[in-house]
């Protein structure tokens, strides 16, 4: 009964949470383009479906996902499970001793980029526009990689202390030089990959993995040091991104030259 009751709030919070969009759409359409909704009743629908989708997918999310984010989270950092799995005590720990936590936390960071309902729409329009160069599954994967390594990454950096400002310094420098040879066609794509790719999901699991990372840390504080992975996991999507596309035309081009049926042009829009 708790959960049906939880359900109906999600959905009302939804559509509270959608409405403002709504009018602003129907209001813009309405005023300033000054064109009439001629499919309204499909465009009502499928605003119904999003409120209660949205909605129950949140509930799905509270009941299940994040809770065992949260304790997987809670029982990696542990002391006694890092005393266990290490042999001596937690004050002694080097960040060789935290390598669960970094297999976790690429684990964790992958799976919840790969089920962002944000990234497979984004995915899904990536591929029609480019009409199909751009394959859906390719793309899903390489920012959920991106996401994956960015996370693990970022808990290295608090098990060492590493500051931040450093940390994020040279993830850019490595997205700029990516980006003077990477192909142009995937490279806006990149940039907005981080984005889509720490929504609904991920955010609240690897904030929570953080958090107990810091507190479970000698001498790291979780203002200081619990956050910033989320940083990470936008930022490293980038990166995998333009070398899933780097890759991509490579591969191309070595198969042009043993057919010598391709031209230059023709590679980077065919290669994804």
């Amino acid at each position: 009964m708790e959960l049906i009751i939880a359900s109906m709030q999600s959905v009302v919070d939804s559509a509270l949470d959608v409405l403002p969009i709504a009018i602003f759409l129907f209001v813009f359409q309405r005023f300033v383009v000054g064109e009439t909704l001629t499919n309204w009743k499909q465009i009502s629908v499928g605003f119904l479906f999003v409120v209660v989708g949205l909605g129950l997918f949140l509930v799905g999310l509270e009941e299940t996902l994040f809770p065992l984010g949260r304790l997987m989270a809670q029982q990696l950092t542990d002391p006694a499970f890092l005393y266990e799995s290490a042999g001596k005590a937690v004050s002694a720990l080097v960040w060789q001793d935290y390598y669960w936590v970094y297999w976790f936390a690429l684990a964790i960071g992958f799976s919840t980029a790969l089920a962002e309902p944000a990234l497979i729409a984004v995915s899904m329009k990536a591929n029609t526009v480019s009409g199909g160069a751009i394959g859906v599954w390719g793309l899903r994967v390489a920012v959920a990689i991106g996401v994956g390594v960015g996370v693990s990454l970022g808990c290295f950096r608090i098990i060492t202390g590493i500051p931040l400002h450093y940390f994020i310094a040279a993830a850019y420098f490595v997205v700029m030089l990516q980006t003077v040879v990477a192909p142009k066609l995937i490279v806006p794509l990149a940039y907005d990959s981080g984005g889509v790719a720490t929504s609904t999901v991920t955010v609240p699991l690897i904030t929570a993995l953080g958090l107990g990372l810091s507190e479970a840390v000698p001498g790291r504080s979780p203002l200081l040091d619990g956050f910033g992975l989320v940083a990470s996991a936008c930022l490293f999507p980038i990166i995998s991104v333009l070398a899933y596309g780097q890759l991509a035309v490579l591969r191309a081009r070595v198969s042009a030259s043993k057919t010598d049926s391709r031209n230059p042009d023709e590679e980077e829009d065919n290669a994804f």
